[in-house]
């Protein structure tokens, strides 16, 4: 055998290449971020309904946030379609005098029915060429009207029968979307032949205003401040608390992954991207709403508003801000709430043995908060500008806070129940071994409480400043109706047609206007002016002490101690003085009011045997003193330049008596203003805030209920297989929900108590900025009861879930 026979040696393989290096840095993340995605979307029946619960209750957020987005604009378009149907007149743009083909008449007719607004306007073309307003095609003739869609629909509903019967001019037309507020306004226009501008006529040539608004109160501005932060943070912490939806079983799932080799980092970035996947899935949800609700807002109004679909579309830097962050605070809030937890290969360290929560760093936020308000600046009404950033972050701070100092609270009171009932012995154990999951559940709520408190003290307190005090009587009368001329024989067709409407029980009707006296001028270079008032006896006896009446007397009337609150005593005094050479019996007055030289007078002589009275206020608070004549006295003289007023008492136990008294002024003139007394009147910015307030509390509130059922739901999933084994063993259902609804009593009678105490404080701070003491300690008590309320109503909703999860199918293993 030769050499070559030989079998050559076996050759060692060669060495395994090394392994590839782990990812590290943003490609680590992003391989585990991806890999919790898939996770997300691909978990079986049990993930797809995690991940579904997750992004039901991110896309609830999701879509008020885009509302909260589209405010501006909705605001801008309905102040566009305002001000583009507004008409300028001499008082408000200069607007020439003469009559050109582009010129018309208006005059307001706006009225009210049952307690919703319908505004109108009397149209006169003067010019072929006259514009009708936005959205209508063409100005109706007399006797013709066109009228909003909801108008129309009232109007042929038998809920409208007695507003179709004021408003009785045929329909030749709707208005379009450009000439309306919002799809549910209430709006007319009717043609007039009579229309002139000696009348109550003003002439334009077109519509469409270029008027800044009035600049906003600074004090408003601290509160419309507090109230975004109010409806927008329990948003931003149910966001935060859907995105941990399903966290035991995850945690049992990571600890899978720890055994096969992950490593603690890897996995919490597995996790972040589940929760990335459900937030995600969220933000298409969220969209969705919002689609759904644009389309819906044109038939639903909210305390009186509604808007047009296109109208509530989000700005869009703020929508990119929502799509970014969101998202972005699903990575963060799971990476917070899994750096508490040691997840090993064999389980989950929280499952052992619960670790007690520490206080300190959960009173760093209030603290922070509390801090930043107390050092910010005081605002007033005479401030040029308010530190919107300071009173945001500081507010922001304390409600956040309140969220973290909640579960602490919680654990802390139910670690020492102990004994009682079985339902309470199980709902006490179950919340000492996870009180974080129940705290967590109502934090939104608390927090919405505690705002709607430092909300409503701040109004109680701030009032006062944009409450005016009317001085109308309300006792002597309900309505007032007032003209813009008028004459004796409209005072006695308003009294005796008012007295003759269903519901009316008293009429004062009076006409006033001003006259002058003839002779010297006085030392300020003009003629003495003073008010006539023309009324029959009876009402002249309702505003002032007469001795005796007939009709053709005629007296003069003092003011005395009674008029120092409209006038004050100085006035009275000055008033007084001014009488005695205005009002001198036997001498001529002018009744046209006219005392500047060059103008036609017409002169009637106040008579010798008009006597001195005294005169008290009208149910308006007016005071008349001057020259007081019954219709009588005056004979046929007509009267330029005067007014026609009513006051009105009305049945209250009358059904509608106040539509049947708008039905009779509006057949006496359409132009007739109505309005009905009251003894305070809100300033309209401040009113505007407060019916915002309305709105966006009720979006809020019916998010936090629909987002509390989803989490409730939620919780009752995870424990779905344990209260199967129970009713296995034995254990009565009824004993079972009377456990879920104590479980639900405790953290909420705890986060209610919280929610006061927090309110309160936040409060104060707020009303140290404004320059404002508390002014009712107590106005906490309603709101606290629809907070603990609305979870009552969620926690029964989720009685029948409930019922469905003891069935024994729950114990099957998936």
């Amino acid at each position: 055998m030769t050499v070559l026979d030989r079998e050559a040696p076996p050759r060692c393989p060669p060495p395994p290449p090394p392994p590839a290096a782990a990812p590290t840095g943003a490609r680590a993340w992003a391989r585990d971020l991806a890999l919790g995605l898939r996770f997300a979307a691909s978990g079986g029946r049990e993930g797809w309904t995690r991940t579904a619960l997750t992004a039901l209750g991110v896309g609830l957020g999701v879509a008020l946030l885009l509302a909260a987005a589209s405010v501006p604009q909705l605001l801008d378009a309905r102040q566009s379609r305002t001000e583009a149907r507004d008409t300028p007149n001499a008082t408000s743009q200069a607007v020439g005098k003469g009559i050109t083909d582009t010129t018309f008449l208006w005059a307001e007719a706006s009225t009210e029915y049952r307690g919703d607004p319908v505004t109108g306007r009397l149209l006169r073309p003067e010019g072929a060429e006259a514009p009708p307003p936005p959205g209508v095609a063409a100005i109706p003739g007399a006797g013709e009207m066109v009228v909003s869609p909801a108008l129309r629909d009232l109007l042929a509903s038998s809920e409208g029968a007695l507003l179709a019967e004021r408003l009785d001019d045929r329909i030749v037309g709707t208005i379009g979307d450009a000439g309306l507020v919002d799809p549910g306004e209430l709006r007319f226009y009717a043609g007039s032949s009579t229309l002139t501008v000696d009348g109550v006529g003003i002439r334009s040539p077109g519509y469409g205003l270029d008027e800044s608004p009035a600049p906003f109160d600074p004090l408003l501005v601290v509160l419309v401040i507090l109230m975004c932060v109010v409806l927008l943070v329990p948003v931003g912490i149910f966001i935060a608390t859907a995105v941990r939806f399903g966290g035991d079983r995850r945690d049992r799932r990571l600890a899978a992954l720890r055994l096969v080799g992950a490593d603690a980092r890897t996995v919490r970035r597995i996790a972040a991207g589940e929760a990335l996947g459900g937030t995600v899935a969220g933000l298409a949800v969220g969209a969705a709403l919002f689609l759904i609700l644009r389309q819906v807002v044109g038939h639903v109004r909210l305390w009186g508003y509604g808007a047009f679909p296109s109208d509530l579309t989000p700005v869009p830097g703020l929508a990119l801000l929502i799509v970014l962050a969101v998202p972005a605070a699903a990575v963060l809030v799971t990476q917070a709430a899994l750096s508490s937890v040691a997840i090993e290969p064999l389980g989950v360290v929280r499952d052992t043995g619960p670790r007690r929560r520490r206080l300190w760093w959960r009173l760093l936020l209030p603290v922070l908060g509390v801090g930043i308000l107390a050092t910010t600046g005081r605002v007033d009404a005479m401030s040029q500008s308010v530190g919107a950033v300071p009173i945001a972050v500081g507010a922001s701070c304390v409600l956040i806070g309140l969220a973290g100092l909640l579960p602490w609270l919680v654990e802390l009171a139910v670690s020492r129940l102990r004994g009682g009932p079985v339902p309470w012995q199980l709902a006490t154990r179950r919340l000492q071994l996870s009180s974080g999951t129940a705290a967590r559940a109502v934090s939104g709520i608390t927090v919405a409480v505690a705002g709607a408190i430092a909300l409503q003290m701040m109004f109680g307190a701030m009032q006062k400043d944009f409450l005016e005090i009317t001085g109308q009587d309300t006792e002597r009368a309900d309505f007032y109706v007032s003209g813009d001329y008028g004459d004796s024989a409209l005072a006695e067709r308003m009294i005796q047609d008012f007295r003759d409407t269903k519901g009316v029980s008293k009429v004062i009707g009076t006409v006033e206007t001003y006259v002058a006296a003839t002779g010297a001028p006085t030392e300020h270079g003009w003629q003495p002016i003073t008010s006539l008032t023309v009324g029959t006896c009876a009402t002249l006896k309702e505003i002032a002490e007469l001795p005796s009446c007939r009709d053709g007397d005629t007296f003069v009337g003092r003011l005395d101690a009674r008029a120092a609150k409209k006038v004050g005593s100085a006035g009275v005094k000055e008033q007084n003085d001014r009488l005695k050479e205005a009002a001198v019996p036997g001498r001529p007055v002018d009744l046209t009011g006219n005392y500047e030289e060059g103008g036609k007078p017409l002169l009637w002589t106040l008579p010798e045997s008009a006597r001195t009275v005294v005169t008290f206020p009208d149910p308006m608070g007016d005071v008349h003193d001057g020259i007081l004549v019954t219709p009588g006295a005056l004979g046929s003289v007509k009267l330029p330049g005067a007014t026609a007023r009513a006051s009105i008492k009305v049945d209250r136990t009358v059904p509608d008596a106040a539509e049947y008294v708008r039905g009779t002024a509006a057949d006496i003139d359409p132009t007739l203003r109505i309005n009905p007394l009251t003894d305070q009147e809100r300033d309209k910015q401040y009113g505007s805030v407060q019916n915002g307030l309305l709105v966006g509390g009720t979006l809020t509130m019916m998010l936090i209920a629909a987002s509390l059922l989803v989490s409730q739901i939620e919780q009752l999933r995870e424990r779905k297989r344990l209260l199967s084994v129970l009713v296995a063993f034995g254990t009565r259902r009824r004993t079972l929900v009377w456990s879920v609804l104590w479980q639900t009593a405790v953290p909420v009678l705890l986060g209610t108590a919280l929610a006061v105490g927090g309110g309160l404080v936040l409060a104060g701070f707020m009303l140290g900025i404004v320059g404002k003491p508390i002014g009712d300690w107590w106005v906490f008590v309603p709101y606290a009861a629809v907070g603990a309320s609305v979870i009552l109503l969620v926690t029964l909703a989720t009685l029948p879930p409930l019922w469905r999860m003891m069935r024994p199918e729950g114990l099957r293993t998936e």
